[in-house]
């Protein structure tokens, strides 16, 4: 798994949730202003006939989503940003 430390306030911070491998969005589970726990899939990406879920670093709210549905994204980019 791996995120981005979008930036730091307080003892707020945001997370950009990036995918681990090149693909399709397929599913945004999630609706932005949701809460997420840790490990909460927030988005899946289908590659080479696979779902890989892309879940979320910590518990918080998403702030937002980056991408969009049939979106192709490429392995570590930013989906979403998830306010902890």
């Amino acid at each position: 798994m791996s995120f981005r430390i979008r930036s730091s306030l307080g003892a707020r911070r945001n997370l950009g949730r990036t995918s681990d491998s090149a693909g399709r969005v397929c599913a945004l589970p999630v609706e932005v202003g949701g809460s997420v726990g840790d490990g909460d899939d927030v988005a899946f990406v289908e590659a080479m006939k696979m779902e890989i879920p892309v879940a979320s670093p910590a518990a918080g709210k998403l702030k937002s989503i980056l991408v969009s549905l049939d979106d192709v994204v490429a392995e570590g980019q930013v989906l979403a940003i998830i306010e902890t």
